[in-house]
């Protein structure tokens, strides 16, 4: 059996940083990241760093970060021992790169991705490790197209892999980024996958590297075909009051944010995901018939977008 190789996985995830930004420079043709690299000083068994890279205003983008961060320590919290009891006591390192796009314009979905590795170990026993990660799709105005492209994508990422894993991840992205409180999905869904070591670390991080590498093609075409398309003020309220759907699920229920937050990760990071602006109010529906009531009548809905 493979042992993990950690620096391949910081190498690759850096990597995959620095693509991601340079393409998403590239399709906004004005803004640049701003590269925050960090370091956590010791403090309480934690340990670690990362590097930070926001973007914001552009011609496209009105805000997003492509985050790395490698954090090292000593124990886990309880919260993250609880389920795990065999975690308890032993050295860790969590590292990943996670990423959230905000557009300006409302016909252009919002887009999250996230690949990480975590691996736990004390001596003379064998580590304790796994991958996760995925990438869902947000859109506040649907499209046929769009959302099959991205499925199509996310299958794609799946090859070779087994003939279930794409349905298999689908659904537990659609199980995972559902607001129970509000009763509806996030967004439209598209691959999540966690606690992921069954097929050995080699083949399992080809996999992690698989659904980081079809990021690009999966959200690229869609922004481009979408970027220039007229909108008006309804538009862009209408994307503001969804928006809080984003906010609401990043607080209440993502794993990530509560992990960061509670292993005493760095705040300004694990919040670069949310939206520069949101609207909430109460209580509101959309018209009957409406191109925003088509949102929640036809698109947030347990779809099969390959063979409809």
């Amino acid at each position: 059996m493979t042992s993990p190789d950690k620096s391949a996985v910081s190498r690759y995830l850096q990597q995959l940083q620095q693509q991601i930004c340079d393409a998403l420079e590239a399709c906004d043709g004005q803004a640049r990241f701003k590269t925050d690299q960090w370091e956590r000083e010791p403090r309480h068994g934690l340990g670690g760093g990362g590097i930070t890279r926001v973007i914001q205003e552009g011609n496209v983008i009105e805000q997003g970060g492509v985050n790395f961060s490698h954090v090292i320590g000593e124990s886990l919290p309880a919260s993250a021992t609880a389920h795990r009891p065999e975690l308890a006591g032993r050295a860790f390192e969590a590292m990943g790169v996670s990423l959230v796009i905000h557009p300006w314009n409302p016909y252009v979905p919002t887009s999250h991705a996230n690949v990480r590795f975590f691996i736990a170990e004390r001596e003379d026993e064998a580590p304790i490790w796994w991958f996760g990660g995925g990438f869902d799709l947000t859109p506040y105005y649907g499209n046929e197209e769009d959302c099959r492209h991205w499925h199509r994508s996310a299958a794609d990422a799946c090859e070779g892999f087994g003939d279930h894993t794409y349905n298999r991840f689908k659904q537990w992205c659609d199980d995972y980024f559902y607001l129970r409180h509000r009763k509806e999905p996030r967004g439209i869904g598209g691959l999540f996958f966690d606690d992921l070591n069954e097929w050995g670390f080699e083949t399992c991080f080809r996999f992690m590297q698989s659904v980081g590498d079809h990021y690009l093609p999966a959200y690229l075409p869609i922004v481009e075909r979408r970027k220039q398309q007229p909108y008006e003020g309804r538009q862009r309220d209408f994307q503001l009051y969804r928006r809080g759907r984003y906010v609401e699920f990043n607080l209440v229920h993502d794993r990530g944010t509560l992990f960061g937050l509670q292993s005493g990760g760095r705040t300004e990071s694990i919040l670069m995901s949310m939206p520069p602006l949101v609207k909430w109010r109460y209580d509101w529906t959309p018209q009957a018939g409406s191109e925003e009531a088509l949102l929640y009548d036809h698109y947030l809905k347990p779809r099969d977008w390959l063979n409809e």
